[in-house]
């Protein structure tokens, strides 16, 4: 089954903590409604800045200069917004030593931007979007949250408070959020850490996230050390989006079965 792009005026969000399933379920309504703007994460997105970079024109024109042999591509993977540029530099592919660490130093997350500033950047690109059919993950909840506790160690409180500023912000008749649900996060992630391994079995994505988490300023606080922790953290994360999700975005988001959902049900609320 699909569905036109005319009947999908709708901007679709879709969260939850890791091994939740995001990435199939945007695939699925993607693969449902072709119409849709995909954005994924490391895409360029009119709302969402992960794995993008935010810079200055002054900060621009010296990555173009320090990388001049890829001026043509960082060039065709920039997006201006008034005075800022942003790259989506994760989708450059080169082995020019240190390129990727170096771009990653002017992105908003991961506390290089102070808690007022990133927020009013969140705010802002929320205030200025008046498009529609737009499905995109982790761009609502999951990298702000994340950032807002692991390394501003904002209260619940403080979070919702932003969330409510934030909300404000958004169409709310065109604004669909999916959240995806399940009480078994360390069966979960004990599948992912199996499913994200290399040809040879080798864990790729579980050392980094547990080392994400441990080296944050909010697990340097608590000790945090190993899975037990990891699970900790995430708990206390869907608990607080679950909150946001039934608190504040309200009749406009759907609580789904993680891994169980049907693509039936999905679309009827399409």
């Amino acid at each position: 089954m699909t569905i036109a792009l005319k009947e999908t005026h709708k901007n679709i969000f879709i969260e939850g903590i890791q091994g939740m399933g995001k990435s199939t379920l945007l695939q699925a309504i993607a693969q449902s409604c072709p119409g849709l703007h995909v954005c994924r994460e490391g895409d360029y997105s009119p709302l969402e800045l992960a794995w993008c970079t935010w810079m200055t024109e002054s900060e621009y024109s010296g990555v173009l200069e320090r990388y001049g042999t890829l001026r043509k591509e960082i060039q065709e993977n920039t997006f201006r917004e008034g005075d800022h540029y942003i790259i989506t530099y994760t989708r450059l592919l080169t082995d020019i030593p240190g390129f990727h660490k170096d771009l990653e130093q002017y992105e908003i997350y991961n506390g290089r931007k102070p808690p007022g500033e990133m927020e009013e950047i969140i705010l802002s690109r929320y205030r200025r979007f008046s498009g529609t059919g737009y499905l995109s993950e982790c761009a609502f909840l999951q990298n702000i949250t994340e950032d807002m506790i692991l390394f501003h160690c904002l209260e619940d409180d403080e979070i919702l408070d932003f969330y409510r500023r934030l909300y404000a912000m958004v169409q709310k008749e065109h604004f669909l959020l999916f959240y995806l649900y399940d009480e078994a996060i360390a069966e979960n992630i004990r599948i992912i850490r199996k499913e994200r391994a290399d040809s040879h079995g080798n864990q790729q994505w579980y050392p980094l996230m547990l080392q994400y988490l441990i080296n944050s300023p909010y697990g340097k606080a608590h000790g945090y050390k190993g899975f037990d922790d990891l699970i900790s953290h995430l708990k206390h994360r869907q608990q607080l989006e679950l909150r946001i999700v039934k608190e504040i975005t309200e009749e406009r988001a759907v609580i789904l079965p993680a891994k169980q959902w049907r693509m039936e049900d999905v679309l009827a609320c399409l």
